[in-house]
Order: structure tokens, then sequence, then C-alpha cells
């Protein structure tokens, strides 16, 4: 479908003034971007949930704040960006006004051509679905739609895990993925023998995706995918517990892995900055475990634990 998107960038004094002019001219739905909420975070004024800004992010830090709201590109909408457009400016002599013309079926599969067949360790390789791969005779190959909320699985962080878990998964292995996302380390792990898999997520969505990733690869019968989180409602042991998360998430739920792993099992954790990497291993000590290896891959790194 083609749409119009019309950018308005003005004052912060000016964002809730012009918000009404919009509501009075049939605009409900905004989004809206200020700088000051960038602040906001950085100064932790707000709850902590985040671990890395990009620098595309940050570049934003001194901008103005913008207003976007989005209408079907028909002739009426057209001559309503218009009006309003006139309207804003009437008013707010100082605020600048772009429209665009974008057509969602040009973008939304367009990440698509980025996702090609990738070796993520020594034999996992990972094929999105609409791609062909040869495969070599001691390759494991991973068949993936992630869907656009999730990732490849080529990421630093997630191939880390995948050679952690190359090293100390073993057959008949029952493993825990807490936070699955695409479900891509619930497929790896049935892939290299593990008996049972649970996989975990707190986001409906994911829980979706990562099912339909584990009957693409044929491991429904190993693997099972359920909504929740690592603190409620689990009663699973596993041999191995993969946790690709963040930095912050690892430490809050080192306590509780230690809970639902088997003596002299490993914890293999993820998504964690070098820059953290100190805090968070002396976290997971603290919680009885044992570094037994930690590996880096750019500014991310892995660690692997036990009890």
């Amino acid at each position: 479908m083609k749409y119009l998107q019309i950018d308005i960038e003005i004052r912060k004094k000016e964002i809730e003034p012009v918000l009404g002019l919009l509501l009075v001219n049939g605009i409900t739905d905004t989004v809206i971007e200020d700088p000051a909420d960038l602040d906001r975070l950085l100064n932790k004024e707000v709850e902590y949930e985040w671990d890395y800004i990009s620098p595309e992010v940050l570049a934003r830090k001194d901008s103005c704040p913008k207003i976007t709201f989005y209408l079907e590109d028909t002739r009426d909408n057209r001559k309503k960006a218009e009006d309003i457009a006139e309207a804003v400016v009437g008013d707010f002599p100082e605020a600048c006004i772009k429209t665009s013309l974008d057509d969602d079926e040009e973008w939304k599969d367009k990440w698509k051509e980025f996702f090609k067949p990738a070796r993520v360790g020594e034999r996992i390789v990972v094929k999105p679905t609409w791609e062909e791969y040869a495969p070599e005779e001691k390759d494991l190959v991973i068949e993936i739609d992630p869907g656009m909320a999730f990732g490849t699985g080529t990421h630093e962080t997630t191939s880390m895990c995948i050679k952690l878990m190359e090293k100390y998964v073993k057959p008949g292995d029952m493993v825990l993925d807490v936070g699955c996302g695409s479900g891509i380390l619930s497929v790896a792990a049935s892939l290299l023998g593990a008996g049972n898999t649970l996989a975990v997520d707190i986001d409906p969505e994911a829980v979706k995706v990562a099912s339909e990733n584990v009957v693409l690869n044929g491991c429904s019968d190993r693997v099972a995918v359920m909504e929740g989180n690592l603190v409620e409602g689990i009663d699973f042991k596993a041999h191995v517990v993969a946790a690709n998360l963040m930095a912050d998430l690892v430490m809050m739920l080192s306590n509780h892995v230690a809970s639902h792993l088997l003596p002299g099992g490993i914890y293999i954790s993820s998504g964690i900055l070098t820059e953290k990497e100190k805090i968070v291993s002396e976290a997971i000590v603290k919680c009885g475990f044992r570094i037994i290896e930690v590996i880096h891959d750019g500014m991310w790194c892995a660690i692997a634990a036990t009890l």
C-alpha cells in the first residue's frame, strides 16, 4: 500500500499545541520523537531497559522534536496533508514540514536481500527459507524465517552462543533456552543431539515464530515452546541453559538459572557488552557458578559457567 508520511519538526514548547491542531484536523495517531526522552534514558531517569544505544540514535540527541503521522495515499488525503501543513506553518512559522510518499511493499521484505546462508559455528549453518544452500558433509543446517521482528541468528551474540553450544551440548542433554526469540538456539540444540529442549519467551509473538521454526526444522518432537519467564511457573531441569539476553537480565536471572541447572551443567549467557564482562562475571560467580570460558566477538562477549 502506498502512503504519505508527514514529518513536522518543531520546538519543544510547540509539541502540545501542534498535537492539538492535528486532533482538530482528525489526526489521532502520531509518533513523537523528542530528544529530551533520550536525555532521560542516558541519565537513567526512567526504568533501565537498555544496554546499547546505536550511534544513529545518539545523532538525534541535539535535533529538534518531530511529530510524524501517516495517511493512505489518496487524492483527498493529499489535499488534507497540504491543508494541515498550511495550518501548521500559519500558526508556527518556524516549523519544518516534509511530506514523502512510500510504498510498504518496497521495504517490508527489503531486509531479506541481506540475509544469506551463513556459517555461525563449526557445524551450524543458518539458511533463510527462501535461499538455496548445498551443505557440506559435517553441516547442520538451520532453516529459519525470523520474521521482521527478530534477528536472523547471524548476530555476534547468537553465533557465540551457538559456538559454545557446539562445545558443551552432548547427545541426550536437556536444554533450556531462555528468551528464545526466533527459536534458533533451541533448533541448534536439537540438531546437536539434545534430547529435550524447552524454549521460553515472555513475548507471545516470539513464541509463535519460534514454534513455526521448530516445526520447519522437524524438531517439534524434541523442542517445546512456551510463553513465560524463568522466574515463574517453569519446572524444568537442564544440562545446558542458554540465555542470549542482555547484561542486566543475565545478572538478574543467574540466581534462578542455578535452580534449573542439573549438577555439572553448563550456563551459557550472551548479549553482554565487553565493557560489562567483569560485572556480569562477578554477578554469575556470586550465584555459585564458576566461570569456565569467555569468548569475544567485536564489542560483545559470551560466558560459559558451571556450578
